[in-house]
Parts: C-alpha cells; sequence; structure tokens
C-alpha cells in the first residue's frame, strides 16, 4: 500500500466519522426544535388563540360588561378570516415557540445545533472530496450527503437573511436525520475513482446545480405541504368548525395560509431557471462524453418530466381558477418526480447513467 493510498483510507475514514458525529449533533437538535413545539404548545399566545378561535362559530356565547351597577351585553367579535372572496385576512402566527420565552430558547439552541451538525458535515464532505480527489458527488451516498448538507445551508442562509422560516427547522431536521441515516445503511459506497466519462469539469457544473435546486425544491415542498394543512384549518374556521386543539396549537403558530403559499411559490419560481440551467448543462456534458445531447435516458427523461411539472406549476400559478391548492398539488408533485428521478431510477432503472452504483 502506497503512502497516497493510507492516506486517502485514513480521510475516508475521517469523512464517515464526521458524518456520524453530524448524525448525532443533528440528533440533539432534532429534540430541542421538539421542546421548542412543546413549550410553545403551553404558551399564552396558543391558549389565546385556542379561545378565540373556538369562538368563531355562530353558538358563540356573547360578552358580558359590567357598567356602573347595569349589565350590558355585547355580541363577540367575530374573528375576520376572509378580507374578500377568495382572500384571508389572517395574521401570521408567532412561530414555533408560540411566544413562550422557554420555547423560543429552545428554538434558539435547535438552530445553534443546527449550524454545528452542519459544520460538522461539510467537513466530512471535504474529507470525502480529499479522500477521492474530485467532487465528493460520484454516487447516490456522495450525493445524499451532500443534498443535506446544502439543504441545511439553503436553510441557515434564510435565517441569515432574518426570514422567519423557523418553523421550516423540525420538518428539516427530521428529512436530514432520515436520509442521512439512508445513505449510511443502504447507499454507501466505498470511495473509488470515477469512470472516464465522468472526469470533466461538467461534473462540478451539472451535479452542483442538481443538488442546489434540489434543496430548494425541498424547502419549497415542505411549505407547500404545510399550506395545505394550514389552508384546510383556515377554511374550516370560516366554515364555522372548530378544529381539535392539538391543530388549532400547531396551526395558529405558523405563517398565514398566504403566506405559506408565496414563500413556496417565490422559491420555486427563483430556482426554476437553475433547473432549466441544470437541464442543459447535462445535455452538453452528455454530447463531450457519449457524443449526443439528448438520447432520452431515464435519468434525461425524469429530470424533463420534472421541469414539465413546474413550468405546470408556474403556469397554474398565473392562471385563474388553479392558484392556491390545485397548484399545490401540481407542485408536490413536480417534487416527487424530482425524487423518483434521484431515487427511483438510479435503483430501480438501468441506463448510462447507472455507472456509478449507489
Amino acid at each position: 500500500m502506497t503512502l497516497a493510498t493510507a492516506t486517502n483510507e485514513h480521510l475516508a475514514n475521517i469523512s464517515n466519522t464526521l458524518v456520524y458525529s453530524s448524525m448525532a449533533v443533528y440528533t440533539l437538535a432534532f429534540f430541542a426544535y421538539i421542546a421548542e413545539w412543546i413549550f410553545g404548545s403551553r404558551s399564552k399566545v396558543a391558549r389565546t388563540a385556542a379561545a378565540l378561535t373556538a369562538g368563531t362559530g355562530a353558538a358563540a356565547p356573547a360578552v358580558t360588561v359590567k357598567s356602573a351597577g347595569g349589565t350590558a351585553v355585547l355580541e363577540r367579535p367575530q374573528v375576520v378570516t376572509r378580507s374578500a372572496a377568495g382572500a384571508r385576512d389572517v395574521p401570521d402566527g408567532p412561530g414555533a415557540h408560540g411566544g413562550d420565552e422557554q420555547g423560543d430558547l429552545y428554538g434558539r439552541i435547535a438552530v445553534s445545533l443546527t449550524v454545528v451538525a452542519w459544520a460538522v458535515e461539510t467537513a466530512g464532505v471535504v474529507a470525502r472530496a480529499l479522500s477521492v480527489q474530485r467532487a465528493p458527488w460520484g454516487n447516490m451516498y456522495e450525493f445524499s450527503v451532500t443534498f443535506s448538507t446544502v439543504a441545511v445551508t439553503v436553510y441557515l442562509a434564510f435565517l441569515l437573511a432574518r426570514k422567519d422560516i423557523r418553523w421550516l427547522g423540525l420538518p428539516l431536521v427530521t428529512t436530514v436525520l432520515l436520509d442521512l441515516g439512508l445513505a449510511v445503511t443502504v447507499l454507501y459506497t466505498a470511495s473509488d475513482q470515477l469512470v472516464p466519462a465522468l472526469h470533466s469539469y461538467w461534473l462540478y457544473i451539472h451535479v452542483s446545480t442538481a443538488i442546489l435546486c434540489g434543496a430548494i425544491f425541498y424547502v419549497g415542498a415542505v411549505g407547500t405541504l404545510l399550506y395545505l394543512f394550514k389552508d384546510s384549518y383556515e377554511n374550516k374556521l370560516a366554515g364555522g368548525g372548530r378544529p381539535g386543539s392539538f391543530a388549532t396549537s400547531v396551526m395558529e403558530r405558523l405563517p398565514s395560509s398566504a403566506s405559506l403559499d408565496k414563500f413556496s411559490y417565490r422559491v420555486n419560481a427563483a430556482v426554476f431557471p437553475l433547473w432549466t440551467f441544470t437541464i442543459i448543462a447535462g445535455a452538453i456534458w452528455a454530447g463531450d462524453a457519449w457524443g449526443r445531447y439528448w438520447g432520452w435516458d431515464p435519468k434525461e427523461t425524469w429530470a424533463f418530466i420534472t421541469w414539465v411539472a413546474y413550468a405546470c406549476y408556474l403556469h397554474a400559478r398565473a392562471t385563474a381558477g388553479w392558484k392556491g391548492r390545485k397548484a399545490a398539488y401540481i407542485a408536490l408533485i413536480a417534487f416527487a418526480c424530482f425524487l423518483f428521478n434521484y431515487y427511483g431510477v438510479n435503483i430501480f432503472v438501468s441506463g448510462k447513467h447507472s455507472y456509478a452504483g449507489v
């Protein structure tokens, strides 16, 4: 064994250790986010919201006010949930902490732990790259680890830009733990060199943009899913219904459905041009590597299907009658196409993109 080989194996072992270490810290962050939501559910804000929403129905009791020995009975003011037909006038919730100081403390601890885990995982990705002396996304294991790192990077970048999206922390860390768990158990591949077709600067351009697009699409998909839940909750309130205490506690702390819808749309719309560039870059790389720009390989086909699905979503958002829930369903279908292109095609379908193994 040469010195260079021994060094590369040592770096690969360091990378594995760092990835496992990041999983341990992400787990601590997961429990901290859970604590934030738990303490937030007991906050005064959450209890007040529950009291208000419980009294929005037609049978809501009247408010009794005593004054100068007399009694005046006033009607309970109705909570406004719609400002106009098809539009709501609902304020954003206070966040997962619900206005509770202890909940907010756990939330800030969770973000700090997320930063530490992200730094450790990033070091693991760098160590993997040094061990193979190439871009660290030559197989599904490397792609998964890098993908989760970039997803957390996007989340932290939003927080750094002072965007109030800490509500994303719990679903994000949960997904990252599942992604890393699958990577180290099912998808793990020992570090190795790539086939000649992958030795190109397009590896850095095409795959890196695909990873970034996937991470941002994921953030948009979480926002879309929460929008559907919050929209159903607001519809129930508008119809005089009384959601359960758990649903009330969670939903009242989230942004309004209008804010979640706007957030998801802006995220997906912003990254769509980059996804277009990713497909074009892949076609150029295919022309260099295989002598043809497009051959309807399964990976190419599903990348194009994903592009069409997101294009349909953006078109639906601009079309009367398709805004709101219908467009949101299309967005989730588009993200499902992206996931199938990554997992399903790589694992179950053979094609020219199968040379890297899992």
